[in-house]
């Protein structure tokens, strides 16, 4: 990019929510590589976390209800809607608004569907057993709503990723289909939301909004739209446990 000379570029992350690994880290990255180019580095603008844009509520939405009407008509209401997003550490977890973010996605979706019945789980952790992370994990809630006897079909709906990569194609519809089968639940998985012309029309439409100012900062609920330029304090560095 210094060689083509340019001088300013955007960013556009592809994680809906804020965390030190889906915002800061990446900010990280694009400075230390500004800073190997030297002078005349590119500037280089982020553009604003989505977790609430209408465009990825809408998209949301769709795929949520093409899943939806995957089950038969008599199990659709009853059915619970389970979101997933993937699982940070607890000390991340703390300097951030991933799991508030989160929340406030799987409520305006289960809203706009009017379907009450919905849970968050996580997925994909890592790291040592020892670390605390974000739970429930998506298998032993599973587990958990079987043993409880609320219903017999789930919806699961992998509301923290944009595409269907390999975390939920194996995490969900590998892992957790077979769990599913082996518990008698009725799983149907809905599709991120991937290149729905909607989120696709949202992409174009934060660029817009960075471009002019005069343009609104569209969002839905009650959190606020992200500003376009991370305060300070946002999504810090996770404390390093302490070695015993």
């Amino acid at each position: 990019m210094k060689k083509d000379r340019v001088r300013r570029a955007l960013a556009f992350v592809t994680s809906a929510h804020s965390s030190y690994s889906g915002c800061r880290q990446y900010r990280e990255n694009i400075a230390r590589a500004q800073e190997a180019a030297g002078p005349d580095a590119p500037v280089v603008d982020k553009i604003r976390v989505f977790h609430n844009h209408p465009g990825f509520i809408e998209a949301l939405v769709d795929r949520v209800q093409q899943a939806l009407a995957k089950l038969p008509e008599n199990r659709r209401t009853a059915a619970q809607l389970i979101y997933t997003a993937h699982s940070i550490p607890l000390a991340m977890a703390q300097g951030c608004r991933y799991e508030e973010q989160l929340q406030e996605t799987g409520r305006l979706v289960a809203e706009k569907l009017h379907h009450g019945n919905w849970r968050l789980v996580y997925q994909s952790r890592s790291g040592p057993a020892s670390q605390p992370w974000l739970e429930p994990d998506i298998l032993d809630y599973l587990r958990e709503y079987k043993a409880r006897g609320d219903g017999s079909a789930v919806v699961i709906a992998p509301i923290g990723f944009v595409s269907d990569h390999m975390e939920i194609l194996f995490d969900l519809d590998t892992q957790a289909r077979e769990l599913c089968d082996d518990l008698g639940l009725h799983m149907v998985r809905a599709e991120t939301v991937g290149t729905h012309p909607r989120f696709i029309r949202m992409i174009r439409e934060l660029i817009c909004e960075r471009l002019d100012e005069t343009k609104p900062r569209l969002a839905l609920g009650s959190l606020p739209p992200r500003p376009d330029f991370c305060p300070v304090d946002c999504c810090l560095v996770p404390a390093r446990p302490v070695a015993s």
